[in-house]
């Protein structure tokens, strides 16, 4: 009923929503720098399952935040997710958010080599000088080539955040990455988003 409705202020939401989801998770305890990050998915997305299915590949989250430091940049596969990142605290260090999806120039060169815009973006993002960062959360298109770039050392991310989601070639995306020395944070399986891409980078981005 309406009366059993509780107030919140507008600032005191998300601090209100914090509390509940540490008070869920109980007794878990996850390393220190991985916490907000799997807290932030959970808050984003009301699904507790991204305490058990986010992977952190050694030192991930610390290079991440080192590199941000010095003005890392951050490539996403969507506009939704370049959207969602606090790009003006991300520049407070220098960095930027690139999302080559919507580009006139993008769409016309995928039509004519007759690969998908996915594929292209990687390669724009391949070409940024200085550290980047990686966020996927829609094609598995896109991490499947980025992994491709990588082996051809046409690019060295500083961190890969593969979070797709979906049915087709979303799992197997993945785990080219779970089987790799490639510095990660996947959400194993088929879940993840746009939505999720922007709070694992949100969630490095308050850290530093």
């Amino acid at each position: 009923m309406l009366e059993d409705i509780k107030i919140i202020k507008p600032a005191e939401i998300e601090k209100t929503s914090m509390e509940i989801i540490t008070k869920e998770l109980g007794d878990r305890i996850f390393p220190e720098s991985e916490a907000p990050i799997i807290k932030r998915c959970i808050h984003t997305s009301a699904d507790f399952d991204y305490a058990d299915n986010l992977v952190f590949s050694k030192n991930a989250v610390s290079t991440a935040l080192e590199a941000i430091r010095h003005g890392a940049s951050i490539v996403t596969d969507t506009r939704m997710a370049a959207s969602g990142v606090n790009k003006r605290k991300l520049a407070q260090y220098g960095g930027q958010v690139y999302c080559f999806m919507d580009h006139e120039d993008v769409a016309l060169e995928a039509k004519n080599r007759g690969c998908t815009r996915a594929v292209v973006c990687m390669e724009r993002g391949a070409e940024i000088k200085g550290p980047v960062i990686f966020a996927i959360g829609n094609a598995p298109t896109a991490l499947i080539h980025l992994y491709e770039l990588i082996q051809e050392k046409r690019v060295d991310p500083v961190l890969v955040i593969g979070v797709p989601v979906g049915f087709v070639n979303v799992i197997e995306s993945k785990e080219l990455y779970l089987e790799s020395e490639i510095p990660h944070i996947i959400a194993k399986g088929r879940k993840g988003g746009s939505n999720i891409a922007a709070a694992i980078c949100n969630a490095l981005i308050y850290q530093v």
